[in-house]
């Protein structure tokens, strides 16, 4: 487990444990400290780049010495018999029929009866032990050489994999904390509405009740601000699933509570410097045209790799072993005898049915795939990033006109206030007012979410998020 994971648990702990009472008022890049660090695809990636580098440090054992050991016991049920012809050997050291011949005669009948009859003899023992060691190193071993620059490739590959992830997590968590923020800000502007509504249902009921409105006047206000009501809870649901998904993003349990440190307007300051600096975006950081360069060189090395498959092989092999033998009862009066050998062994491919050559074929066809997909790629993402840039600007553009419509709005409302206060004006016209101002907030609000969530995503396609400044998890501002 690495340093950057025990950070993330040490911090979520501490919004687990110290936060439990006291709500924590979470910063943008807080909340992507946490989600990189406690995220489970984040994780998953960390663990795939692991991997990778367990099976390169594979591919390096290949190319050490390997030591075995190894035993056997056997025992014999039937030992084997042997046939042997003895009739000629009675004419050799004595004359016919003479007393050592006759003697002959009888031992070999005697050995017949012992060995089953008929001349045979049985031969072995009953108890065979062996064990020892053995060894071999690859002296020439091509394929296995090139192997480890494979290894190499597709650690790279699994690098940028996690890469990727991060980016698309930043992604997600950027829009998660966008949405939050919208409908929190989207919540004031309601309850604000909610509340003029409210303070108006109130004027006219002091009103009717000294006699100087009508019953209707009272309806229709309290009609105006029911009206709001299931907008409130709307928003107040939308506030919720924002927070949810937030939390599920960064890997914290859902139940914590937690404040948020901007709001949308903050924003504002920044955005039309940032939008003037995408001119001419470089997309070289594309994390997918990456990933398509990677599996090429990765497809390449493979290549190698099977080429070297028609190459000779030699190793060098080594064996220590001792043997025993016995009649009776196993595992007693063992006499051990050494045996100990070293040599070469070549193995030189000559022919497989094509099954090698046609392997290099596919693996060729491949990499001319790959890099007919990654033209198409370069002008698809060179598309979408214009586009994205263009998007943007044109949302810097709305953010300046909403912001222009509810300063007017405000204006236009607070002369239909003071209209109404003298009676200038009716009811109606301050309360088309009102949802002019409210309508004109909301359409701000929504522009600048537009531009955040754009900005966010042209940053995913650029793959230039800046994942080093979120790599430890930021100081937590309490309220």
């Amino acid at each position: 487990m690495n340093l950057r994971l025990l950070a993330g648990f040490g911090l979520a702990a501490c919004y687990l444990a110290g936060y439990a009472h006291k709500p924590a008022t979470l910063s943008l890049d807080d909340c992507l400290a946490i989600a990189l660090s406690d995220n489970p695809t984040v994780k998953v990636a960390d663990m795939e780049v692991e991997r990778m580098d367990y099976s390169r440090k594979d591919v390096i054992g290949s190319l050490l010495p390997t030591v075995d050991f190894s035993g056997s016991y056997s025992r014999t049920l039937e030992k084997q018999v042997m046939y042997m012809n003895m009739d000629g050997f009675g004419d050799f050291g004595g004359a016919p029929g003479s007393g050592e011949e006759a003697a002959k005669a009888a031992s070999r009948a005697a050995s017949r009866a012992s060995s089953g009859g008929d001349g045979g003899i049985k031969v072995g023992l009953d108890n065979s032990y062996s064990m020892g060691f053995s060894a071999s190193l690859p002296i020439i071993a091509p394929q296995l050489w090139k192997s480890i620059s494979l290894s190499d490739a597709q650690i790279a590959r699994s690098l940028e994999a996690s890469r990727q992830s991060r980016q698309a997590l930043v992604n997600q968590v950027k829009s998660a904390y966008y949405t939050l923020l919208l409908a929190l800000d989207s919540r004031d502007v309601i309850q604000e509405s909610y509340d003029m509504a409210a303070l108006t249902y109130e004027t006219y009921s002091k009103q009717y009740a000294a006699g100087a409105a009508s019953d209707y006047d009272v309806l229709r206000t309290s009609v105006a601000m029911k009206n709001i009501e299931p907008q409130l809870m709307q928003a107040d649901i939308a506030i919720k699933q924002a927070r949810l998904q937030l939390l599920l993003l960064m890997g914290i349990d859902s139940t914590i509570d937690f404040d948020v440190a901007d709001r949308l307007s903050n924003y504002e300051e920044t955005m039309y410097a940032d939008a003037l600096a995408m001119s001419d975006p470089d997309y070289s950081g594309n994390a997918d045209l990456r990933l398509l360069d990677l599996d090429k060189k990765v497809l390449e090395k493979n290549l190698s790799v099977q080429k070297l498959a028609f190459a000779p092989t030699l190793a060098l092999a080594a064996n220590y072993n001792w043997t025993s033998m016995n009649n009776g009862t196993p595992f007693r009066n063992m006499r051990w005898t050494p045996y100990s050998s070293v040599g070469l062994s070549l193995s030189v491919p000559i022919f497989q049915g094509g099954k090698r050559w046609n392997a290099v074929k596919q693996t060729r066809l491949q990499v001319e795939e790959l890099q007919l997909q990654r033209e198409n790629l370069e002008r698809s993402v060179a598309m979408q990033v214009n586009l994205a840039v263009d998007n943007i600007k044109i949302n810097v553009k709305q953010i300046a006109s909403c912001s222009e419509s509810v300063r007017q709005a405000d204006r236009a409302h607070t002369i239909m206030e003071k209209s109404f206060d003298i009676g200038a004006a009716s009811y109606l016209n301050l309360r088309d007012s009102e949802l002019a101002l409210t309508q004109a907030r909301l359409a701000y609000f929504q522009a600048i979410y537009n531009y955040l969530v754009a900005g966010s995503e042209l940053e995913l396609l650029l793959g230039n998020a800046p994942l080093e400044k979120y790599a430890t998890p930021q100081t937590v501002n309490q309220q």
